[in-house]
């Protein structure tokens, strides 16, 4: 026996709860932007993938219009933080409606430094991030996905395992799930792909 969800019978509100609590875990795309005006703002997104491998692209979808998604739009560049178990509350509390006139690295007292590529600063306690500029925005509903070429990874060299690559328990993503619910870095089981 299952319980039917038509979106066309519940509110917006309702059936976005459903929805998440029902996708998950989701990885955490945390950007780091500037203003036009120079104004620094970092703000965690839930829908966030790869949306290429070459040239690689990264995506995120931002529900309605928001401070990262106009800043990427007046200055085309955008950095994704790992938001890592050691930084959820910091990343919980830079989700909260700002103003657009407020750093929030300062505002929930996050260090940043200087970006490899772009001009976005990276959260300097976060253990990667990936350095993009707007591929494009495509809007969708109520939503826009933004999508990054990406310039660059950076990856703190404690993350990285032997074959060059983050290590998943070092790297220690948090993610999201339903209501206020986060995910913990999981536990991993390697398990190898059929060969036909």
């Amino acid at each position: 026996m299952r319980t039917v969800f038509d979106p066309a019978d519940l509110s917006t509100g309702r059936f976005y709860r459903l929805l998440t609590a029902t996708i998950v875990p989701r990885p955490i795309a945390w950007v780091s932007t500037v203003s036009a005006d120079g104004v620094a703002n970092v703000a965690p997104y839930s829908f966030f993938t790869v949306a290429s491998t070459s040239p690689p692209v990264v995506q995120f979808t931002s529900v309605g219009r928001k401070d990262s998604l106009r800043n990427i739009e007046e200055t085309g560049e955008f950095v994704i933080n790992v938001a890592s178990v050691p930084l959820m509350d910091q990343v919980n509390a830079s989700s909260a409606a700002f103003s657009h006139d407020v750093d929030e690295f300062a505002a929930v007292g996050l260090r940043s430094e200087p970006s490899e590529r772009v001009r976005p600063p990276r959260v300097a306690r976060s253990p990667a991030s990936i350095e993009c500029v707007l591929h494009r925005v495509i809007e969708v509903g109520d939503c826009f996905v933004v999508m990054g070429d990406v310039l660059a990874i950076t990856v703190r060299t404690d993350v990285l395992a032997g074959d060059g690559a983050p290590d998943f328990g070092l790297l220690a993503p948090a993610s999201r799930l339903g209501r206020a619910e986060w995910g913990l870095t999981p536990q991993v089981r390697e398990i190898e792909r059929p060969a036909l």
